[in-house]
């Protein structure tokens, strides 16, 4: 269990009444939910509960029938990718997204691409050195040990290409970070490489947004727990002294847990 307490500040994302219909199906009915810098939200919910669309529309990848989402207290604009990411959000699918015959460098400035200064820059060269130094910062300042940076990223390990993908988001992120089934797959090594760059991502102040059907994982690195069903959030639990029965116990309507042991 994560044994940091949940922060106090304002929130850094709100998301407010989203609401999205297809067809005769409603996957969302008024899903709202916030999180602050330096905290990790986690999203669970069983197949079909709504999850995917509701980050799907908090990251501008599909447009709401209703609702606002907003960043530090400005509204984005709805099914724009790019106004969230102006914001400061970045999300790492689980396609992951990677460029597997390029370098883990190339990997993190794929379509940021830095240019040597002057008229070489103007010319198109790369500043190759400029962008493997911000990268070694970049791996360090997260913990991530990759000792050859260089490395096509499909000669990596399934952890190491997640923690790749984890790494560029962050260093396009300045507030929050979305992570769709990042443990997805992954052996308890290879998850706990992930888990640990979460934490490395908490620490530097970004706030995470966690979605997963890796229960435990969830359990050990969340700071509080976002139960969603039938398209609405049902409610919210904090992790300490809740287990994966209670959780799994939620997601399918079979009861609930004391005020206690509620989120506050």
């Amino acid at each position: 269990m994560s044994i940091n307490a949940a922060p106090t500040s304002s929130p850094v994302l709100t998301a407010t009444g989203l609401r999205k219909t297809y067809g005769h199906v409603k996957a969302l009915r008024g899903a709202s939910l916030e999180v602050r810098a330096g905290e990790v939200l986690a999203i669970v919910g069983d197949n079909g509960a709504g999850k995917s669309t509701f980050i799907s529309c908090i990251c501008g990848a599909v447009t709401p029938d209703e609702g606002e989402v907003r960043i530090d207290g400005t509204a984005l604009e709805p099914g724009s990718i790019a106004s969230a990411m102006d914001a400061g959000l970045a999300a790492v699918y689980q396609d992951l997204a990677v460029a597997p015959h390029l370098s883990v460098v190339e990997n993190i400035f794929l379509s940021t691409e830095l240019k040597k200064p002057g008229l070489l820059g103007r010319l198109g060269m790369l500043d190759r050195r400029a962008m493997r130094q911000k990268s070694e910062e970049l791996m360090h300042g997260l913990g991530i040990d990759l000792p050859n940076l260089d490395r096509p990223v499909e000669q990596l390990s399934g952890g190491q290409r997640q923690v790749v993908a984890v790494a560029r988001a962050v260093s396009r992120a300045s507030r929050v970070v979305v992570l769709d089934e990042p443990t997805a797959a992954l052996g308890a090594k290879q998850s706990k490489i992930v888990l640990d760059t979460i934490e490395a991502t908490r620490q530097r102040g970004i706030a995470v947004l966690l979605i997963s059907h890796d229960l435990p994982r969830v359990l050990e690195i969340a700071d509080r727990i976002v139960v969603m069903r039938l398209g609405a959030v049902a409610t919210e639990v904090d992790p300490r002294g809740t287990t994966v029965s209670d959780v799994v116990a939620l997601m399918l309507g079979e009861t609930s847990l004391n005020d206690e042991r509620r989120a506050s």
